[in-house]
């Protein structure tokens, strides 16, 4: 089995074959991707190498994915579990649909495990968020807790003084009249 490092760049003939596995004519690839008839006939004949625009169209068209398609024309560098796709494009014993079934069941649980890795750090990050503000809220009230003691210490130590009590005196009708008779 060839390993990805050892494939071949011919994507003319890749896309040659998966056109023909998709049972699609020349013209109507052509059309579905937006470009001319001739061009698309020289690119599989190897005659002209495609842009990366260009691929990505052309795998819109044949419903593969587009980083295989990069893949295959020497475009995207072999790592971050592009091997995978590598070597699915290289193996002999699967057809063009196999290989394209398996290129997309890939991806889309890498996109799945991608999601998931998001939706878990997003929850990583609010716990850490709730955790400061529960920390900023427990030092306020240990703060209000040493400002309510060291008061109460000062009203002990007031209490060992003499306290100057302010006495009113209440007059009261009876008691006006009661001075008025003397």
């Amino acid at each position: 089995m060839q390993r990805p490092t050892d494939l071949p760049r011919d994507i003319g003939g890749f896309i040659r074959d998966l056109r023909n596995n998709a049972r699609i004519s020349l013209r109507e690839l052509a059309a579905r991707a937006g470009v001319s008839n001739p061009y698309l006939s020289q690119i599989e004949r190897g005659l002209r190498r495609p842009s990366a625009e260009v691929l990505s169209q052309i795998a819109g068209a044949l419903r593969v994915s587009t980083a295989l398609m990069y893949l295959r024309a020497g475009l995207l560098p072999d790592k971050d579990g592009h091997s995978v796709l590598g070597a699915i494009a290289a193996d002999p014993d699967l057809t063009a649909a196999q290989k394209q079934s398996l290129t997309q069941i890939y991806e889309t649980f890498r996109r799945e495990n991608a999601h998931a890795r998001a939706a878990t750090d997003r929850a990583a990050t609010d716990r850490a968020a709730t955790d400061h503000a529960a920390t900023d809220h427990a030092a306020t009230d240990h703060a209000s807790v040493g400002r309510a003691a060291r008061r109460a210490v000062r009203s002990d130590q007031a209490g060992a003084r003499p306290r100057r009590v302010r006495r009113e005196t209440v007059s009261s009708p009876r008691g006006r009249a009661n001075q008025g008779e003397e």
